[in-house]
């Protein structure tokens, strides 16, 4: 009985660092079905037709009003005829009544694109629209890291859990475009600000041997959630109700996680930036929780907690780290450029691959779910091989899989077979996603808790960056496509040569000061290092060894002699 009522406090530990994802994703994926843009063609204008023939029927005043191209009726083009009157038009113009389209698009009747016409002279909007909710997800990302290096990781992810709501309604009843735009800039970055958040969260409540695995976990509820987009828009068909109903989920999300003990802090935030009281309050809810263990497991504890509470009797001041600390740094500025970099080159070089899906798969379901589902190959690839063979050497191995494929394909599309194309595109998608996916969570390794945050958020504001420099090469009569793919092929062998500059960081303990984190080093490339026996947290054993050894750092910091790390 024991052993299941400890069990009950760490499955709420494990959804509240797991769901949420879900709740996200949907929040991300719902740009792909708002902006997504139905076939469409002009409507016709009897007014510019020949007096004979503003009377024909339906079928026959089409062919005569709209011409025909080889994929169908032209998008944005009228006949025109000589004012005198003929038969037979003499030119071309713009629509002037409006389009038909061709509905549902992305299973919705109604979507941005059809509500405020966003094709033809001003398509250009759908990308500026795209391009604004990227860079929001960009700037949240960086502001929320570096709230949850000054406040906690737990209050700044309710901050932005309940500032998503009234923003995501803010959207849902926007009058025009520019509402809308100035709307998703900000919903973008209150949704952005719990993804670094969650990360550090779960990341900081795991010893080595189960990092890979929690994290991992938490990226397939985020694939659920994109999975479930789909039918969500088939449900609501009005891209209104989607949006209200992707934020009523948001909303019972705050509801739900206010509760702590859904989400606790992190104990090894509050250690390192001498908050001890607190950290004993929560080390011991987690040891309480966590149900009775051995004798050993249960001495350590109250050995712990009672060094803690003996360093907090003289009320040391909290100490907080800015991120631009960090640029005082050699090994940790080095290692996160590094890390920024593979995360932007492998989020902004998908796009080069993505184009030469749409002649195979035109529908938007069938492109949505082949890049949902190389997303899940990508996870579940890291997960069988990142603990295996160590975070960097498979890093390096799908960044060169991804540099490979890209440029074949910047030099061979024209002459290789389509299915090879097709090939080579998906390879490219996986191992870019592979990349993005491994170079956050390798940031969340070799980062120091002290400043983890702030710098995970410039990470991972920078694979926002990455994705949203793809949407400006789809704008009309652009040339950016072929630069584009240009300078991130050329980036992605730059990551190669970087990435084995890198420490390996697979069994490590996390470090916690800027001092730890200037203390690594990088081992051979193929080095195995040997994995530490440390007690998982969420098992019923109680506070693992390498909160002994936060301890300690806590008294060398404090200026009290520091008894030995237990190893």
């Amino acid at each position: 009985m024991a052993a299941a009522g400890g069990s009950r406090p760490r499955g709420r530990r494990a959804a509240g660092g797991w769901a949420p994802c879900a709740a996200l994703a949907l929040g991300w994926a719902l740009g792909w079905a708002l902006g997504a843009p139905p076939p469409h063609r002009c409507r016709p204008d009897a007014a510019l037709l020949p007096p004979p023939l503003r009377r024909l029927p339906g079928a026959a005043l089409l062919r005569a009003a709209v011409p025909r191209l080889r994929g169908g009726w032209s998008p944005c083009q009228l006949y025109r005829y000589r004012p005198a009157g003929g038969a037979r038009p003499n030119g071309t113009g713009p629509c002037t009544r409006g389009w038909h389209y061709s509905l549902p698009a992305a299973g919705l009747r109604s979507n941005l694109v059809t509500q405020w016409d966003l094709v033809c002279a001003s398509r250009w909007k759908v990308p500026l629209e795209q391009t604004t909710h990227l860079l929001g997800w960009a700037l949240g990302s960086v502001a929320a890291g570096l709230a949850c290096d000054r406040f906690g990781r737990r209050p700044a992810f309710v901050v932005s859990l309940v500032l998503a709501v009234p923003l995501g309604l803010g959207v849902a009843l926007a009058v025009d475009f520019v509402m809308v735009l100035v709307a998703r800039l900000l919903f973008g970055a209150a949704l952005a600000g719990r993804l670094p958040l969650l990360y550090v969260a779960r990341l900081e409540l795991c010893d080595p041997p189960h990092r890979l695995g929690v994290t991992m976990v938490a990226g397939f509820f985020w694939i659920a959630g994109e999975l479930l987009l789909p039918g969500l828009a088939v449900l609501c068909r009005d891209w209104r109700v989607l949006q209200g109903a992707v934020t009523m989920i948001l909303a019972l999300l705050a509801a739900c996680w206010w509760c702590p003990a859904l989400l606790l802090e992190s104990p090894r935030w509050l250690l390192a930036t001498r908050q001890l009281e607190r950290a004993r309050k929560t080390l011991q809810a987690l040891a309480e929780s966590s149900g009775p263990g051995s004798d050993d497991s249960s001495c350590r504890q109250e050995s712990l907690l009672a060094e803690l509470e003996s360093l907090s009797e003289g009320s040391p001041q909290p100490r907080y780290h800015a991120v631009c600390e960090i640029f005082g740094t050699r090994v940790i500025w080095k290692n996160g450029v590094i890390l920024g970099f593979a995360a932007f080159i492998g989020s902004g070089i998908r796009h080069c691959f993505t184009r030469n899906l749409a002649p195979h798969l035109p529908h938007f379901f069938s492109s949505y779910f082949v890049l949902v589902g190389t997303e899940a190959v990508a996870c579940l690839f890291i997960c069988l091989t990142a603990e295996r063979f160590g975070r960097r050497a498979i890093l390096l191995l799908c960044t060169v899989l991804t540099g490979i494929s890209s440029l074949l394909l910047l030099a061979l599309t024209q002459y290789l077979l389509d299915l090879i194309v097709l090939t080579l595109s998906v390879v490219g998608i996986t191992a870019s996603h592979a990349v993005t996916m491994l170079s956050i969570f390798f940031a969340s390794e070799v980062l120091p808790t002290v400043v983890r945050g702030a710098g995970l958020g410039l990470i991972v504001g920078a694979s926002f960056v990455g994705k949203a420099a793809a949407p400006i090469t789809a704008i009309p009569n652009s040339r950016g496509f072929f630069l584009h793919h240009v300078v991130f092929a050329s980036f992605a062998i730059l990551a190669v040569l970087s990435i084995m500059l890198l420490p390996e960081s697979q069994g490590r303990s996390l470090p916690q000061s800027l001092q730890d984190g200037e203390s690594q080093r990088r081992p051979p490339l193929f080095h195995r290092p040997p994995r530490e026996d440390h007690l998982p947290l969420l098992a019923p054993h109680g506070i693992p060894h390498d909160y002994s050894r936060l301890a300690a750092s806590a008294k060398r910091m404090l200026g009290s002699p520091a008894a030995p790390a237990e190893t």
